[in-house]
This record gives C-alpha cells, structure tokens and sequence, in this order.
C-alpha cells in the first residue's frame, strides 16, 4: 500500500470536519415534517477499493427550491471513519467503480451527457475518461483499467454510436411526432419506447474505437427484473457477463438469461437456456474460474424465490447455495479470495446480512436486525461493511467484523438532522391471520405519546403485493412523517409479503382480496383492542399500487374506515391488463389472460362493488404510470364522483408510479395529511402556502 486516506491534508481535516459538525446543536427538537424528510442526505451504492482501506459510497440531496436531486460521491476511511465528500459539481455524479488503486471512475453529466470520469481519492480534480456520442447508462472498468464495457441506448441497425446520435438528433427537428409501434413492449415503466435497445460496448480508454459486444437486437440490461448490475467483466479482461431477454415475446416472460461474450468479438453464449424463469445479476468469481447469478424457478412469475447460483466456466455445472433458506437473495458480493460470498435477504420484516462459505455451502446470519443493503468485504477481509437504515433512521455506513460483531456505524451524515426531531418510538407485533397464519408488522406511535390519550389509527398498506413493509426509513412512505401529525400508525405484512417464506409469499396470487385482506382486516381488530390508546372508531388506511388496490377492494367490502387514500391502485382488472406493460404480471397473478379467465379477473376487481362505496376516498395517479395506468384512478374517481360518495383526485402530469419531485412530494404528502386531518379529526394543518379545499361529494345524487 502507498498511499491511504489517513493521510489527509489540513484543508481535507476541514472539510471533514465542516461535513460533520452538528448544523444545529442547540436546536429545540421538532417534530418531522416533509422540508425536514427532503433534507435528509440518502446513501446508496457502497463499494469498498480492493486496495486501501476506503469504501466509496453515493449521497443523494434534494434541493425543494430547485425542484430536484442532486448527488455526490463520498469516501470513508475504514480505519478512522473519517469522511469526506470526494466529488463536486453543479450535475450529479453516480454509479463509483474503482479504477486502480486510489482511484475512482464514476458517471456524471459533467460535460452534457453522461459520460465515465474518474477522479484520484488522494487529492485533485476529476478528468473526463469517455466523450462518446450517446449517454452511457451504466458501465464496469476492466480489471485491466484501461477498458470498459458500457451499457448504451442504439437503433439496432446502427454500427456505430454517430449513427444512432444523428438518427436521434432527425428525430427531434421532425415536426412529427408520431410513433408506430408492430409489438409489444411499447412503452416501460415511464418511458414509451423509440425503437432503441441496450447494448454492450466494450470502449478502450486510451486510444481505439468504441466495439459493439451485442450487435442485433439485444435489450441489455432487461427492461424489468433485472438486478441492478446486470453487467461484470472476467478478471482476465476477456470476457463480459451480463443479463438481457432474447425471447421474441418479453411482454409476457420473465426469462432473462445470462450471456457471455469475449471482448474479441464474437456470439454470446446462453448460460442459462435451460431455465425458462428470470436469471440474473452475474458476477465473476476473483479466480475467474465461476460465475454467480441470482436465478429464479418458475416462468412467469416476477417474485419468485431468487437462489444464489454458482456457474462453473471449465464444466459449465450449476450448483445452487440458498436453496435451503427460505428467504430470496437481494444482493451479494465475493470475497476477495473468493471462497466466501456475503448477501443480503429480507426476513421478518428486517433485511439480515449473511456469511456463506462458497465450497461447503453452508451460510449464517451475521447482521440479524434492520434494513441492510450493499454487504461489501473489507480490504483485509476481517471486516464487512453495509449500508443500515430503521425506521427512524435513513441509511448509513456501518462495518462489523467477519463475524457480525462489533457492528458499528462509520458515517453519521444524517446525526445533527436527526439530533434536533422527535421521533415515535416503533414496536413490532405478531397475531393471528388468515388460516391461524402469525402475520407481522410494525406499530409507531406519535411524538410526545401519552398512554392516556386517545389517538387515531393509519394502517399503511403496503405494494408489490410480493413487497414488504420493513425497519428502513422510506423517502416516499415514511411511516414517522405520518406519526408525527399525531397518528398511531400500523402496517402489516399479510399474506403475499416477502420476507416470511414461498408459501406465505405465494398466497396472494389468485386470492388478491382474499387472505390480504382478512389479515388487515384481523390487524386492525387485534391492534384497537390490544392498544387502548388507540380509537377503535377513528381508523383511516392508505396504500399504493398493489396498496392501492386494497384500498379500492376496502371500499366495497367494509365501511370499517373513517377515509382513506388510494395512490396508483388498480381498479379494473381487465382493464388494467389491456394498458399495463408488463403482462407476465397479470397473467400469473389471475392465471391467465381476462378472456382465457373471466371469472378470476372478475372475483377480486373493486370495479364489482361500486355500489357499496361509501368511504370517503383520496384518489392519486401520475400520467406517467405505465405500470398501473392513470386511467385506474379515474375510473376510481368518477365511480366514486357517481355514488356521491365525498372524494378528491390529486393528479400529477409530471409524475410515475412514484412521486419524485420535491415540490410535487411536498403538496402529496399535505394533501394525504389534510385529508386525514379532515376526516379522522386531528390538529394537523398545512402551511400557508399549500391550500386544501374541503372535499364534498356532488351536491346531488344524479337520477339513475
């Protein structure tokens, strides 16, 4: 070793301790509000060099004024925990990979597009290492350091990356705008697509052309269930690994594989044409000898249990090594020797790290509570780093040793923020569901809560419907930014949630207003009568895409609720499969299609029970939600609109099936408050500058 991040000069001293000093100490405690949640710092993407003691990690920022977020790279010494902020611009930087030793190259817009610059950690400014034509969306740095592979948007029948910024460049002078579509998929996600794919170029960095690893009509990574690094280079520099779906029909298949290719050039090669169901996220072993991948087993279905799988290159042999564990693989890394693998698993509400010992394939559970992500070794392989985030808490470093003790955080970007708010104090509670079944979750109550006080209860419901409610500090759905409007708050993880087995898992689909809402339903009776502080007669839900749609199934089967609000929630299954993207989902959730299966489609769809709506109801939709078109939230609000049942819609022009911009965050999270505020009854009441008018239904019920 050379040179270590110990070995900071005094104006690094000062920014470090700029970066760290308490902003407002002497602060009386508030209670959370939507200014204070935005101006949180959120972490993500830690990577630890293979070199020195230092992890590099990404700080994301928004500016409410600027309507936006910005993000910025940060490094942390491993011995010391001495922080500092590594990069600065006026456009984000992202997506940190170690170069060499003490040097790290990253994605930033610092030039217009997105292009890969590194910077050294020791000292000195970042230096541009691509000027390609087009954007790259992600990238890996060979082992070797002076090449790349890069993950760009072309037209299939361009060679060459010029081609594909003039036919873009065509496009927009064109004063037509009209787009012709003779397949599926059309659009994802937010974006409807151009006729581009993702392909992988592999971009010498001094010197040479840009080579095209993926000619034809490639889609890499996937367009949905990917891993979030669907991308990795052999440690000989000679070979790419990465996930993409080559079946003709991706609009109603899971099946992602996983392809190698040599550099040189020549034919991918299907690892993994023998599984039909989703595999993905490949990662050379340090050897180079194996290759290890997340895989799926049943065709069709998205939240299937992941395996963390082993490929032996020389054999081409598949060792499975979580079978056992009846928890799904999240993320994963290898150990510099490579004979151990660290990964991350949702459990019981909490996301654990785990140890497993690749030859023996047997693992345990280091890090047991919390939500953890990105597990990383160590330099000296004695110590494993994480990102943590509670309830209470939004992400942070934390390092532990190779046995899971001694954890510790090594970051606290976030401590004087969270010195100066009060938060609620959380616990978590267990009772019978549907079939006996012990469903889990969460329960906050308010700042300031008196045991003899009467409060209102919210139970959150959460999406997915395969998702889960767990210990982690959400930027959307932040359970204590409802508390702290003097809100008990309640979410469970019925029937459906990950994190509690395949079985339990798998009980949502087919049943979705079935065993979900019997466990809801259950909940609320156990929690009002088991928590006096609670008042039985004021409960209020609210939830959010598969949430959502439990919402609008509340809405005809219970009158239980004082309100509630439903956000990007389906209302009309047939419809819903007719505009949504990605059909695989439907079909495996209702076993088919609404013409081969009616009556499924037709048994759980809120759509059936409109005229028992009674409720009154929040609608929300953004009109770039493909996922869950915004077509369902009008249907909902014109239903409810029809029935004289009092009703609002908030509708966002500029959002998807989330709400991202800050000032669009801001009057969402008010008006969600004001509502409730209006029918449960409580002090809560929004700044000047947001107004929210009172609800009412039509001011007479239309003749039939």
């Amino acid at each position: 070793m050379d040179r270590n991040i110990n070995h900071l000069s005094v104006c690094a001293f000062i920014a470090v301790a700029l970066a760290i000093v308490p902003e407002a100490a002497a602060k009386k405690p508030s209670l959370l509000d939507v200014d204070q949640l935005f101006g949180m710092a959120w972490l993500s993407d830690l990577t630890v060099s293979p070199d020195e003691p230092v992890a590099a990690f990404v700080v994301k920022r928004f500016s409410m004024e600027k309507n936006k977020a910005t993000s910025s790279i940060w490094i942390v010494s491993l011995d010391t925990g001495t922080v500092r902020r590594l990069t600065r611009s006026n456009n984000s930087d992202w997506a940190p990979r170690w170069r060499r030793p003490g040097e790290l190259a990253f994605l930033s817009r610092r030039s217009g597009t997105a292009q890969v610059w590194s910077i050294d950690i020791h000292g000195g400014e970042a230096r541009q290492l691509t000027d390609l034509p087009l954007e790259i969306n992600n990238f890996a740095i060979a082992p070797d350091g002076m090449h790349l592979a890069a993950q760009i948007m072309v037209y299939p029948e361009c060679k060459t990356l010029r081609c594909t910024a003039k036919k873009i460049e065509q496009q927009k002078k064109s004063p037509v705008k009209a787009r012709i579509y003779d397949a599926l998929l059309y659009r994802v996600w937010d974006t409807w697509r151009d006729g581009r794919v993702g392909h992988i170029w592999w971009v010498p960095l001094k010197g040479g052309k840009p080579r095209d690893l993926t000619p034809g009509n490639w889609q890499t990574p996937p367009l949905d269930l990917g891993s979030g690094m669907d991308l990795s280079i052999s440690p000989d520099s000679k070979h790419v690994a990465f996930t993409a779906n080559a079946t003709e029909q991706p609009a109603w298949n899971t099946n992602n594989d996983i392809f190698i290719v040599p550099v040189a050039g020549g034919k991918p090669e299907n690892i993994t044409a023998a599984n039909k169901a989703c595999d993905a996220g490949p990662a050379f072993s340090p050897d180079g000898r194996t290759l290890a991948y997340l895989a799926m087993e049943r065709p069709g279905y998205e939240a299937d249990h992941r395996v963390l799988t082993l490929y032996d290159l020389k054999t081409k042999n598949k060792t499975p090594l979580t079978k056992a564990l009846d928890r799904s693989v999240s993320q994963f890394a290898w150990s510099k020797k490579g004979h151990e693998i660290l990964f991350a698993a949702p459990d019981q509400g909490h996301k654990p790290v785990y140890r497993l010992f690749v030859n023996a394939k047997r693992f345990s559970k280091l890090i047991d509570k919390h939500t953890n992500s990105y597990p990383q070794y160590g330099q000296r392989g004695d110590t494993i780093l994480f990102l943590q985030q509670r309830l209470s808490r939004p992400p942070e470093v934390h390092a532990a040793s190779i046995f899971g003790s001694g954890e510790r955080p090594l970051t606290k970007i976030n401590g004087s923020r969270l010195a100066n708010i009060k938060m609620g104090a959380s616990q978590e509670i267990t009772f019978a569901g549907a079939d006996t079944d012990p469903v889990h979750g969460f329960l906050i109550t308010p700042p300031g809560f008196r045991a003899n006080k009467k409060y209102p209860l919210l139970v959150l419901i959460h999406g997915g419907p395969q998702g889960m409610v767990a210990d982690a500090f959400h930027p959307r759905w932040n359970l204590q930014l409802f508390a702290a409007a003097g809100i008990v708050v309640a979410a469970f993880n019925f029937h459906g949630s990950s994190g509690y087995g395949r079985a339990f898992k798998d009980a949502v689909s087919k049943d979705w207003g079935g065993k979900p809402y019997e466990d809801i339903m259950k909940g609320v009776t156990y929690v009002t009568k088991k928590f006096k502080f609670i008042d039985p007669r004021n409960v209020s839900a609210v939830g959010a895409s598969y949430g959502g749609y439990m919402i609008n199934w509340i809405l005809g089967n219970t009158d239980r609720f004082r309100c509630l609000i439903s956000h990007a929630g389906v209302f009309d299954h047939a419809s819903f499969y007719g505009a949504t993207e990605e059909l695989w989902f439907p079909e495996w959730e209702f076993n088919g299609t609404p013409w081969s299966n009616p009556a499924l489609y037709a048994k759980h769809t809120p759509s059936q029970n409109v005229k028992r709506f009674k409720t009154p109801t929040l609608v929300i939709h953004g009109e770039h939600d493909y996922r869950v078109p915004y077509t369902q939230g009008l249907q909902l609000f014109t239903a409810l609109q029809r029935q004289g049942v009092a009703s609002k819609l908030l509708f966002f022009p500029d959002e998807t099936h989330f709400v991202k911009k800050p000032q669009n965050a801001k009057l969402w999270w008010h008006t969600m408050l004001g509502w409730i505020a209006e029918h449960a009854n409580i002090p809560w009441q929004p700044p000047d500058q947001v107004r929210i008018k009172k609800s009412r239904g039509p001011k007479k019920k239309p003749k039939k």
